[in-house]
């Protein structure tokens, strides 16, 4: 049986919610792994969809379904609070012009939320800024429909914003958000106390008035309503909002001749959204007035009826008929849309839904969800206060406080004294009985019309820092990309245990060619993700037995297009590389080349640059055999030296790079070499450049071999630190005053306090720091910072911290957290003194194990910060080395080690990476590249662009290290020759660039994964000639725009220098190495 007609049965088992038929899935390849991932996905089992997801992407970057993926990794990164990992994915998934099964909107939406939330988590945020992110959070949960449903949403909104007001309780804008979401769920008194709350608190806004306007007019009290929308129209004559419920209030108590007036008010806006609808409202009002005037004269020609004279009873007759025949007209037309009358006769749809067009559309009146008008005992209940004291200039040249802006309009009631109001719990004076009728009928037709209505999220006024009282008009919710949408599991019951198990499950497809099955066939090279997602609501198998799946009839995409519509594979789709097939690296790169076109898509990987044809890379075992239990803490290396001749021994460089060390201490190198240490002395420091950058780092001070939370209760591997900036001058400050505060210190031991920690300060300028710089050029040449024989001496540009020297500024307590040395560099430490540190390391075989540990704690082993659990440890046997480290020490790390440092006392410390030209550096970067490319993590080194350098400079010696750099340079000439060959077959020019000097390597702007040779940059930046290009992989950018538009292809390497430097680069006896 066919390996690929298990994976199809899976994906077809998963259609049919047969989650626990994945046994089915036997075939490892990127369709296999996407099936297998949602089943893991729905079962809630995150770590292994994290996995299966990862491996996808890495297999095949361009998979159908890639955007499905990352907006999946982005959620259940969320839940396991890696929110850095979590914003990434749905950034990656909002670039992606491919169907979803959520919107782009909605995607905007989780990702600011993730990035608010993320924020929220920063220690020591100052206080205005949480406010704010508060605020915003709050305030789009408010108004934002994809966020939830509306109970959970409101009620997570208003602790958001009540929040925001314990840390900033002045903001005028919080209290007006907590007023809409208060009348929202029918709390008036409290939204009531928000508003005036947001009044006492910031200059009078428009937008808070009319949302109090709105709310007496939702408690009939109309006199109270009008005072306010009158307030709101003369602090912003263009608030459209205002004006349109100001007619609403008018036309509801029966005085359409000031309705019109405001309508016409509220067109004149520029802020008016809807001037289609008021105009044929004004229109439908100017012929209900001319009606009221007809009938006036029709009456009063019949009661003088027999008086007429024969012309005006020829009148009579004409205006009778007239009347009869409107009549029968309207009795004809039935339940036709009407326009909603002070008699709450209806509502008018201005686009066949049942919608008032003159509703307040985006302020409570809309939002609230009652049904209906309060009953007595609720309006007894509800009953609003008086208006709070209106701004100064709101009362009117004729001494009534309540006369509106328009100067020939009737205020209701009348009268001057129409406008004043009594107290709390009282209704106004001379509001008649047909006024408060007519409003009460008003509202009650408006809020049964938005009580089962959904809002449009993108007519909301959803930032705080406008400040438009944008109403929002309700409209039923027919949005195809706004509804939720599932394919596979349309009733999943473990909806409630997993806020995303809700999401859709659409088909994976796949891209390989020489298939031709039906248009819904997974394996169709011509089905789209269009012609997939537009299939009907049936499970289709294909003819060929290979089985296929089809979209949800709810699809978002569904169109049901012909079956001619489908267009072939684009070129740059491929399936995943065939393991059977090779091409050797010791042919020329011409025939290499020829090799490769013949290959096809089934030949190399594209992006793998690992010597073996192997799967994506996993984390490597625990090493075996077990260590002992008193073999757990070895002694560290370390090697005295006593003179120069010493430090340039031969074997010294030897042993320290022998992989069996994974760290070396050579005490005593600063008075072998004669360095002089007081170059990097604070005090020197300040003196030479006191305004210099630090990044400082607050951290809690604790024993170096614990880690304990904030509230010193509970070990744990999570080690955070709060990151600022500040100066050299003023963290020597804070290093001195921490001095002389330890000596009126008690010894004993007190609660865990706050220190301050300058770390990744850059000493690479040689401007700045020459003298410092010189003094190391003392150093043996394989500790150097620049050298023939380290790896990043030949990347050719400036990688800060690695090629370039970093200084580190402590106190005792400093910590630098766990970690491997960026693509597995050595690393070289010296110690400044006057204090000391103390180390701790682990052998590189033992990094998946710490990975583990992480992840079960989870942290990110990549980017997170952690201080391991020595117990745990120990107990899962794994050996740590723990040494100190004196003034004058150099600390060397092997390649790969895992390592922690604490400061112990007050020191400096110096330290860089460095290469050594070995096999064994090379194989591990190459490893760590690839294993970052799997984890969605940056590489700092840029491992293509620098074996092409090395390729260049060095003539090596070493088989192994040989077949590696090979291996390398023949897998990006093959994808350089592909790519180009699509673009030529595509009508896409490249542009050639040759490099500057000193030009950095190129990375993906989107994904961060590195672009060597063929840059995809858009057209209108590279027009602009800027020093920096934006730069896109192919990927990324055909996920932008499938067919490139907009994108100019750059070539930085004309192909015959690639193929020269590849067939030059050949194997020799001896080693000799160029440095440029």
């Amino acid at each position: 049986v066919e390996p690929e007609l298990f994976c199809q049965l899976g994906h077809f088992n998963l259609l049919l919610e047969e989650y626990h038929c994945l046994c089915v899935y036997v075939w490892p390849n990127a369709a296999f792994l996407y099936g297998l991932g949602m089943v893991y996905f729905h079962y809630n089992a995150f770590q292994w969809a994290i996995k299966a997801f990862q491996e996808v992407l890495y297999i095949d970057p361009s998979f159908s379904r890639a955007k499905e993926i990352h907006l999946r990794l982005g959620l259940m990164f969320k839940v396991n609070t890696d929110y850095e990992s979590s914003l990434k994915h749905f950034q990656l998934a909002l670039i992606d012009s491919n169907p979803c099964t959520l919107s782009k909107a909605e995607s905007k939406y989780r990702a600011a939320k993730e990035a608010y939330e993320s924020l929220l988590q920063t220690e020591n945020l100052p206080a205005q800024v949480k406010a704010t992110t508060l605020q915003q959070l709050g305030w789009m949960h408010h108004t934002v429909e994809q966020l939830g449903d509306r109970a959970n949403k409101d009620s997570y909104a208003i602790q958001c914003l009540q929040k925001s007001l314990e840390a900033d309780p002045n903001s005028g804008q919080s209290w007006y958000f907590l007023g809409r979401c208060y009348s929202s769920i029918g709390k008036v008194q409290d939204a009531f106390v928000s508003y005036r709350q947001s009044i006492d608190k910031s200059e009078a806004s428009a937008d808070t008035w009319c949302s109090i306007g709105v709310l007496y007019q939702q408690q009939n009290q109309p006199m109270d309503a009008l005072q306010a929308y009158i307030c709101a129209v003369q602090l912003d004559h263009g608030h459209a909002a205002a004006w349109m419920d100001l007619g609403t209030l008018y036309e509801s108590c029966s005085q359409p001749h000031d309705a019109i007036k405001c309508y016409i008010n509220a067109m004149r806006s520029k802020a008016c959204s809807n001037a289609t609808a008021l105009t044929q409202r004004i229109k439908c009002l100017q012929v209900r007035r001319g009606g009221r005037l007809g009938r006036e004269l029709l009456d009063q020609l019949r009661s003088n009826r027999a008086s007429l004279k024969p012309l005006q009873l020829q009148m009579l007759e004409q205006l009778e008929a007239q009347l009869n025949l409107m009549q029968q007209h309207q009795q004809q037309k039935g339940s036709a849309p009407h326009w909603a009358g002070p008699n709450g006769d209806g509502s008018l749809s201005s686009s066949g839904g049942s919608t008032h067009p003159l509703s307040h559309p985006q302020t409570p009146h809309n939002q609230v969800g009652h049904s209906a008008t309060p009953s007595p005992r609720q309006q007894a209940l509800n009953h609003l206060p008086s208006p709070p004291s209106p701004p100064p200039h709101s009362a009117t040249s004729g001494g009534a406080p309540g006369t509106p802006a328009t100067k020939e309009s009737t205020p209701l009631g009348n009268g001057p004294a129409a406008t004043a109001t009594k107290g709390p719990g009282e209704t106004t004076a001379n509001s008649t009985a047909t006024a408060v009728e007519g409003l009460s009928n008003h509202v009650q037709s408006a809020a049964g019309d938005g009580g089962t209505s959904n809002r449009s999220p993108h007519h909301s006024s959803d930032n705080p820092k406008g400040g438009d009282h944008t109403p929002t008009t309700h409209t039923p919710t027919t949005s195809a990309p706004h509804k939720k949408i599932n394919n596979i599991h349309p009733a999943v019951s473990s909806a409630a245990s997993s806020p995303i198990s809700a999401i859709s499950t659409p088909s994976p497809k796949s891209t390989e060619p020489g298939q031709s099955t039906g248009p819904h066939g997974l394996n169709s090279p011509s089905t789209t993700t269009a012609a997939l997602s537009s299939a009907g609501p049936a499970t289709v198998v294909n003819g060929n037995g290979k089985g296929g799946i089809s979209e949800d009839s709810q699809s978002p995409l569904k169109a049901d297009p012909p079956a001619t519509c489908r267009r072939p594979t684009p070129p740059h789709a491929r399936t995943p590389p065939s393991s059977s097939s090779s091409v050797s690296i010791y042919p020329s790169s011409t025939d290499v080349l020829k090799a490769c076109r013949n290959l096809g898509k089934n030949g190399l990987s594209s992006s793998s640059i690992l010597l073996d044809k192997c799967p994506p890379p996993r984390l490597p075992p625990p090493p075996s055999p077990v260590l002992p239990k008193d073999k757990l803490n070895p002694p560290t290396p370390s090697i005295y030296l006593e003179n120069k001749r010493d430090a340039f021994f031969p074997p010294l460089h030897q042993f320290c790079t022998n992989p069996s060390n994974p760290v070396t201490v050579i005490r005593g190198l600063a008075g072998a070499l004669k360095l002089d240490l007081g170059l990097f002395s604070t005090k020197t420091l300040v003196e030479a450049n006191p305004d210099h950058l630090v990044e400082c780092r607050t951290q809690l001070s604790q024993p170096a071999d614990e880690n304990w939370d904030l509230s010193g209760t509970k070990k744990m591997w999570r080690c955070e630190s709060g990151r600022a900036h500040t100066t050299i001058a003023k963290y020597a400050q804070y290093q001195a005053a921490s001095f002389q505060e330890s000596l009126r210190e008690n010894v004993a031991r007190g609660p865990l306090k706050h220190i301050k920690f300058g770390t990744n300060i850059d000493v690479s300028d040689e401007r700045k720091w020459k003298l410092q710089l010189q003094e190391l050029s003392k150093l043996p040449a394989f500790a150097r910072v620049v050298s023939a024989g380290n790896l990043l001496s030949h990347v050719g540009h400036t990688i800060l911290g690695m090629n370039t020297v970093q200084l580190y500024m402590k106190v005792p307590g400093s910590r630098i957290p766990g970690h491997q040395e960026h693509n597995n560099f050595c690393s070289v430490n010296i110690n400044i003194g006057p204090g000391d540190c103390e180390w701790f390391a682990v052998p590189e075989p033992y990094w998946g194990v710490m990975s583990n540990f992480c992840e079960k704690n989870n942290i990110n082993f990549l980017m997170g910060s952690w201080w391991p659990n020595l117990e745990d440890l120990y107990e899962a046997d794994v050996p740590v080395y723990r040494f100190i480290q004196r003034p004058g020490d150099l600390v060397w790390l092997n390649t790969g080690t895992v390592h922690w440092v604490q400061a112990i006392g007050w020191c400096n410390n110096i330290a860089w990476n460095v290469g050594p030209l070995s096999a064994h550096q090379y194989k591990l970067a190459v490893e760590r590249y690839e294993w970052n490319k799997l984890q969605s993590v940056k590489s700092h080194v840029p491992m293509v662009h620098l074996s092409w350098n090395m390729a260049r400079n060095i003539k090596v010696s070493d088989h192994k290290l040989f077949q590696m750099i090979k291996y390398c340079l023949l897998r990006t000439l093959k994808q350089c020759q592909s790519v180009k060959e699509a673009l030529a077959a595509a009508g896409k020019e490249t542009v050639l660039q040759g490099r500057n000097r000193d030009e950095p390597a190129h990375y993906c702007t989107i994904c961060e994964v590195e672009v060597f040779n063929l840059l995809f940059v858009r057209s209108e930046l590279l027009s602009r000639k800027q020093k920096q290009y934006v730069v896109h992989c192919q990927d990324c950018a055909r996920k932008g725009s499938a067919e490139l538009d907009n994108f100019v292809v750059v070539e930085k390497h004309r192909m015959d220098d690639l193929m020269q430097v590849y067939d030059q680069f050949t194997l020799v006896s001896h080693t000799l190495i160029w440095l440029f």
